[in-house]
């Protein structure tokens, strides 16, 4: 299958994504996972936004107005310093944009397989299986349940 039919992203436009994923989930040495940057989490990420690539190519491309407009070069080739200034401004202005940076990023790398298994998880899909759940005190929602409805009835 051809690659491009799968993934619609520029190799500029992976490693803006990469650098900026670094940021929200670097790695970590003491719980032995990689941080979202790996090349892995990041055809993840990408394949999530494949879905939709518009939406993330106006990420991207607010993301490279910013550092543009504040060192004159794209995102990703920035150095870590410049990276961090950047991203505080693209998320003070395009909320929306990093928001949705963000929640590719974290989805994409909670789906990898080294990071559940360091979290204790087996990588797998939650059903057929599914995933034990230690029983909670049901008599915390007595009040939820006592309290008078705040619909408003059909007729």
């Amino acid at each position: 299958m051809n690659e491009r039919a799968t993934n619609p992203f520029t190799g500029d436009e992976r490693r803006a994504v990469a650098a900026l994923a670094a940021m929200v989930i670097p790695a970590s040495v003491e719980h032995g996972v990689p941080g979202a940057d790996d090349p892995e989490i990041v055809d993840n990420i990408l394949q999530d936004a494949s879905r939709r690539p518009e939406q993330l190519r106006a990420a991207l491309a607010a993301l490279d107005a910013v550092a543009q407009s504040q060192s004159g070069i794209p995102f990703a080739d920035l150095g870590a310093d410049q990276r961090v200034a950047a991203t505080g401004t693209f998320r003070e202005t395009h909320e929306g944009h990093a928001n949705l940076v963000a929640n590719l990023t974290v989805q994409g790398y909670y789906r990898d397989e080294r990071v559940m298994r360091s979290i204790g998880l087996e990588p797998r899909p939650p059903h057929p299986l599914g995933y034990e759940v230690e029983q909670g005190d049901w008599s915390l929602l007595e009040p939820v349940k006592g309290r008078a409805p705040f619909y408003r009835p059909t007729d």
